[in-house]
């Protein structure tokens, strides 16, 4: 995404979203869906030891087919199975699945806080975020509606986490292989859900902007 600013109107072009859906469901496939059913499968045939152990393989096959290959290894993919590691790595330590299953209950609590602190205090962490992905000028990031909305999808996506983490402690009350459903199923289409309602309720409230508007595609090329 780009912005172009013109005097004190700013219309910003949003690229082309089929790439980016598209490596998003690559990511949870390979960070979230097959980890979790190969641990589920595992876990009640042969044991948890095999269970955690085939994640760590996984992991370690993802990465090294990526870099073998000379495609592309996302910062997210390596995030992501980082931190998928660090979680069997400790559950085998302690030999505890619920030790595996409650990580990400804690990490999204702490998330939470974080968003809707951020919120609560002017200081929108999405803010931030965005100046990871949208190429927008300085100033408008200082723009009152832009940070009215950045700070509305922080305390949306603070209350997603909240509700995340309450269902995967829901699920937990029936067994492990339930908490293992709830992460592996009910949180990444709760979470993909709750991205589409940030997404949405940003856009509809930039419609609102006066001085704002967006387009759909690339921004034309100047020649010469």
């Amino acid at each position: 995404m780009s912005a172009i600013a013109d005097q004190t109107h700013y219309v910003i072009h949003i690229g082309e979203l089929r790439p980016a859906l598209l490596r998003a469901l690559r990511l949870f496939l390979e960070t979230v869906l097959i980890p979790t059913a190969l641990l589920f499968t595992l876990l009640n045939t042969v044991g948890l030891v095999a269970g955690l152990s085939a994640v760590l393989a996984w992991c370690f096959l993802t990465v090294t087919v990526r870099w073998f290959s000379g495609r592309h290894l996302p910062g997210t993919l390596l995030v992501c199975a980082g931190m998928l590691c660090g979680r069997a790595v400790i559950a085998l330590a302690l030999s505890s699945a619920l030790v595996y299953l409650i990580q990400p209950v804690i990490g999204s609590v702490l998330m939470a806080v974080l968003f809707l602190g951020s919120a609560i205090v002017g200081r929108p962490i999405t803010m931030r975020l965005a100046r990871d992905f949208i190429a927008l000028p300085g100033h408008l990031f200082h723009h009152r509606g832009m940070r009215r909305i950045f700070t509305q999808t922080a305390a949306l996506w603070g209350f997603g986490r909240l509700l995340d983490a309450g269902m995967s402690l829901g699920a937990l009350h029936f067994g492990v292989s339930f908490g293992l459903l709830s992460r592996g199923l009910f949180s990444g289409l709760l979470t993909a859900l709750m991205i589409v309602v940030c997404a949405a309720w940003g856009l509809r409230s930039l419609r609102r902007l006066p001085d704002v508007s967006f387009r759909w595609g690339r921004p034309a090329v100047p020649i010469g």
